[in-house]
Formats: structure tokens, C-alpha cells, sequence
């Protein structure tokens, strides 16, 4: 049985995701339809990658996942089918699938050209849905595209290194729920330039010369509870899945605030990292 998920920007007071869920019954009555999210900031395609990115790959190899964001077609925006991993992604050109493709490379991508045959003013319920039912029923991507070798970049996806090598420049790419501020900075990536070198990374004013590798570990737990005075505390994480994370612990935007709210901190914003002489 075809699992079938949906991202959008298209938030739960509308129709929309409900529209889309009727029309892939109505195609497939069979298929378990599941919702990553529809709470993706409007048109806002680093968010999009980042969720998608991160949740994909706990579905079974097989599962197609449907991304409406900014999917509106036009000459600088057509529409794509992804085969990666085991898995299927349809969704516009517009750099959704550039994070996913910079670490996994496609096993193959067409550009879906059955629009002659819908007429539509809302390509994810109308177009996005007779690919995936086509998808689901073991049709081949051939048939609904042509094949193309590559797909348009997301800017600002890579941190910057200078030549010198002694620092990384990235930019904040998701916000969570918790107000927790994610980077462009992987792991791997970080550890690659960094050789054990001492460290400093600035986000406007605010510096830290420590990564900690979970949120209670800011905690000094030989301190009675009572006593402690931890919630609000700024940190920086690895985060479960290996971005560089500027954290408040127990953060609550109403109460002891956010990273984001306290440092003021937006998408895109500059975070810094200089690798320090011994």
C-alpha cells in the first residue's frame, strides 16, 4: 500500500490540504495519506528543505512525498519529479530538493510536462496528485516527464569558507517551534574545517566558545534543583540532525523567551564561526 505525504505552506484554516487529501482518495482510496506539515512559512523554500530533508527518510523506501511550495507554474518555475533514496518527491523547481541532492545524489529527475492534459490554477491538487496516484500504481516517470540532469540551486545552502581556513560564515535556515535557531553548519562539515582547533561563534553580539552534543548538558546537575537557575540559558547543539543549533534551554517564547526572540535572530541572519590560534 503507497504512503503518500504532504509539506505545504498552506497552514489549517484553509482548504487547501483537505482539497488535496479528497482528490488523492478520489484517484487512490487505497493509499495512507501523511502530513509532515502545512505550517511551512509562505514560500519559504530553505524551511520546506530543511523539514523534508529531516523527516523523509523514516518512511519506507516507495513513499512519494508531495511539497507544495511556491509551486505555481511558469517559465522560471516548472515542476519536477525526484527519484532519491528509494523515494519520490514532486514539487517545483525552485531549489526545494538542492539540500536532499547535495548529500544524496538523484537516481533520476524528469520535468513533468502532462500540463496540456489538466487545466488547473492549483498545479499541487490538480497536477502534483496525477503524479503521485500515477507514481503509486507503479506508472513509470517517463511517462508523466522528460528526464533532466540537474536542478535549480537553493542560495545560501553551503556556509562559506575563506581561504585561510580559519572561518565559517553560515546563515540561519529554520526556526523550530521552540524558537531554537538552525544553521546551514553540519557537523561533519564543521568538523572537517575545524582539525581540533579552538573556536568562537558569534551571532550578533552574542559569542560562545562551546557545542554541546544535547540541551540539558548546559544543566550543572551538582546543584540542588531547587537551586539551579537553568531555564533561559543560551547554548549551542549539534542538533538531532546534525545542524548547528543556537538554543535557549527550555526555551518559551511567552515565558523565558527564544533564541530567536531574545538574540533576535531571523532567517538568513549571519552566524559566524572563527577557528582560534593556539
Amino acid at each position: 500500500m503507497a504512503i503518500i505525504t504532504l509539506t505545504t505552506d498552506f497552514g489549517e484554516k484553509d482548504h487547501f490540504a483537505g482539497a488535496i487529501k479528497g482528490a488523492i482518495y478520489s484517484e487512490q482510496p487505497e493509499v495512507k495519506i501523511v502530513d509532515i506539515s502545512h505550517s511551512i512559512s509562505p514560500f519559504n523554500i530553505s524551511e520546506a528543505a530543511y523539514v523534508i530533508q529531516n523527516a523523509y527518510s523514516s518512511f519506507p523506501k516507495g513513499t512519494i512525498h508531495i511539497i507544495g511550495i511556491d509551486s505555481e507554474l511558469n517559465q522560471e518555475n516548472k515542476h519536477i519529479t525526484v527519484k532519491l533514496d528509494g523515494h519520490y518527491f514532486i514539487c517545483a523547481n525552485n531549489g526545494i530538493m538542492s539540500m536532499i541532492c547535495s548529500v544524496i545524489a538523484p537516481e533520476k529527475i524528469v520535468e513533468i510536462n502532462i500540463h496540456d492534459k489538466i487545466e488547473t490554477s492549483f498545479p499541487v491538487l490538480d497536477v502534483f496528485v496525477k503524479v503521485a496516484s500515477h507514481i503509486s500504481r507503479g506508472g513509470t516517470l517517463e511517462v508523466i516527464g522528460k528526464t533532466i540532469d540537474s536542478i535549480k540551486p537553493i542560495r545560501n545552502l553551503m556556509p562559506f569558507v575563506n581561504d585561510e581556513k580559519n572561518q565559517i560564515i553560515g546563515n540561519v535556515i529554520y526556526i523550530d517551534n521552540y524558537g531554537n535557531v538552525v544553521t546551514n553548519i553540519r557537523k561533519k562539515f564543521f568538523e572537517g574545517i575545524q582539525k581540533g582547533r579552538a573556536f568562537e561563534i558569534s551571532a550578533r553580539n552574542y559569542k560562545f566558545r562551546t557545542i554541546f552534543s544535547k540541551y540539558s548538558e548546559v544543566v550543572n546537575f551538582d546543584i540542588e534543583e531547587d537551586k539551579r537557575n537553568d531555564e533561559g540559558k543560551s547554548l549551542v547543539v549539534f542538533n538531532s540532525s546534525n545542524y548547528l543549533e543556537i538554543a535557549i534551554y527550555k526555551s518559551n517564547s511567552t515565558t523565558v523567551g527564544s533564541a530567536s526572540t531574545l538574540m533576535g535572530l531571523t532567517m538568513m541572519d549571519t552566524v559566524t564561526i572563527n577557528f582560534l590560534k593556539e
